[in-house]
């Protein structure tokens, strides 16, 4: 920082304790501070939304991978017990669909949920540390603005005896004041425009993640309703009618009776 830049980073410094104090009159913009109030909740509901729906995909793989270490297992269970019977082709039925489902996954939603949804988040939020620059150099250039207009108006209160420092100020005064108003008015005008964009600008991003939910859903419930033929017809029945529950707990009683697991 130079000498110029350190100077002026202490006069505001100063300026901002002399409003605390209320020895300098602040101004009070309610039009900008309305709209920075929409911008600030925009903010901070995209950045929400960029860490929101990367754990969404991240979730969305992680549960691929694991459904896949799953179905290794079955299969391995039901082959070890018995390889010709409905139970092992059922798991390696189940082992193919959950592959194919994986593979699927990577191959045609991973690289568009990056390119419809992930990358046009992270291109929205790239904007706000641009935009909060010029938010920040405006808040710099009110300050100087009070700054000039105080000490213009006690000049102007009590004339000095040398006859040039009022109309010094008074220029002073009126250089940042029109800084200030141009930076002011820029920021008032272009960001209700940056939030009005915000619903276009996401409209194709909303489409694709349906369409995305939708087609892995469709091609989920479309490959394991194939491994739903090799169960028995009665097993619908008997899961939709409760009688599940009670088979499990036959075979966990049997378990039970098992010297191994604590049986007689």
């Amino acid at each position: 920082m130079s000498w110029a830049g350190f100077k002026k980073s202490v006069n505001r410094a100063g300026t901002t304790l002399l409003q605390k104090t209320g020895q300098v009159e602040r101004t009070v913009d309610r039009e900008f501070t309305e709209e920075e109030a929409k911008y600030r909740t925009f903010e901070k509901e995209c950045q929400a939304l960029q860490k929101d729906s990367k754990a969404y995909w991240d979730a969305m793989r992680a549960m691929s991978s694991a459904q896949t270490r799953i179905a290794e297992t079955l299969e391995i269970f039901y082959g070890a017990a018995d390889r010709a019977s409905e139970g092992a082709m059922a798991g390696h039925a189940y082992k193919r669909s959950v592959d194919e489902l994986d593979s699927s996954f990577t191959r045609e939603l991973d690289g568009p949920f990056r390119t419809t949804i992930s990358e046009p988040l992270g291109k929205m939020c790239a904007y706000f540390p641009v935009v909060n620059e010029h938010i920040t150099k405006r808040n710099k250039k009110l300050l100087d603005y009070d700054s000039a207009r105080s000490k213009m108006n006690k000049l102007i209160d009590k004339p000095s005896e040398d006859p040039t420092k009022l109309p010094r100020a008074q220029q002073e005064h009126d250089e940042a004041k029109e800084i200030f108003d141009m930076l002011n008015q820029q920021l008032i005008a272009e960001l209700p425009q940056l939030l009005d964009l915000r619903v276009p600008y996401f409209d194709p991003s909303f489409e694709a993640m349906i369409r995305m939910q939708s087609k892995f859903a469709e091609e989920g419930y479309e490959k394991l309703s194939g491994v739903q033929r090799y169960f028995a017809d009665n097993v619908r029945d008997d899961y939709a009618a409760g009688q599940l529950d009670a088979q499990v707990e036959e075979v966990l009683q049997e378990m039970r009776e098992l010297s191994i697991c604590g049986g007689n």
